[in-house]
Order: structure tokens, then C-alpha cells, then sequence
């Protein structure tokens, strides 16, 4: 398979990135890891969409729309990771390589964030390593696709 394009997922409060807890998840915005993407695949003649919800049902109908229109999916689902089956659900029907990614480790963070529902269903999760998370999460895709 060859990788065309690849759509950016985040999940709901991720559009407050770079105000939000800028300790734990840094300074920069969406746009910034949204650029982040599209810097590592643009010059690979890859094309970057993204979209950000804040309600599931818009993220599980992201991903449907996703089906034919894309080659790959990078996620960041927020605290969807942790208790979304339908997001599950959604990303076990797309037919292409999708990424986890997360800006901090929650397996270093609250108990509840120990567990990803979504990591049985993805290619893999890049997590801990900030906005670098976002471009390693391109570098995985172009190795498996």
C-alpha cells in the first residue's frame, strides 16, 4: 500500500492545546502538531487533513468518512482513549494503519489513564514525547504502509 494521505484526529479539549496544563502537555496549539504532520508527509508527496471534536459521535463519524478518502489515520482521542468501545469500534473498521498518539505518558500519570481501549486496535501508540510524537507517528506509518 502506498501512503497518500493521512488524517489527523483530536480528541475533545485537545483544541485548548497550548493554554491547557502547558506542563504537562506543552505550549503548542493543534495547529502547531497539525503542522508538525504535514511538515513530515509534504515533502513525501503525502497529503494531511485533520478534524477535532469534542463529541465522540463526531470523531466515530471522522473516522467513517475516513474509509476510502485515506490511507492512514493519527489519533490523539484525549480522555476517549480510556473508556470510547465506539471509537474503538470505528477505528477496528477502517482498513488502513492508524497511529495512537499521546503528548504525555499516562501510563506516568492517574490510574485511570493506564488503560487505552483504542491500543488493541491500532498499528501502535507513540506516547511521552510530546509534539516529536506527531512526526514519529509519520515515520511509523511510512515504515508499515
Amino acid at each position: 500500500m502506498s501512503l497518500t494521505s493521512i488524517l489527523v484526529i483530536h480528541g475533545p479539549n485537545l483544541n485548548l492545546l497550548g493554554s491547557r496544563e502547558p506542563e504537562v502537555y506543552g505550549t503548542a496549539t493543534m495547529a502547531d502538531h497539525v503542522a508538525t504532520v504535514s511538515n513530515a508527509a509534504s515533502s513525501r508527496g503525502i497529503t494531511v487533513a485533520d478534524v477535532q471534536a469534542n463529541s465522540e459521535g463526531d470523531l466515530v463519524n471522522a473516522i467513517h468518512a475516513a474509509k476510502g478518502a485515506h490511507d492512514a489515520i493519527i489519533i490523539n482521542a484525549g480522555a476517549f482513549t480510556h473508556y470510547s468501545w465506539a471509537i474503538h469500534d470505528a477505528l477496528r473498521s477502517f482498513p488502513g494503519k492508524t497511529i495512537e498518539v499521546h503528548l504525555s505518558n499516562p501510563g506516568a500519570r492517574e490510574e485511570f489513564r493506564h488503560v487505552s481501549v483504542l491500543s488493541g486496535v491500532v498499528d501502535g501508540t507513540i506516547s511521552g514525547f510530546g509534539g516529536v510524537g506527531y512526526a514519529l507517528a509519520v515515520e511509523a506509518l511510512l515504515k508499515i504502509s
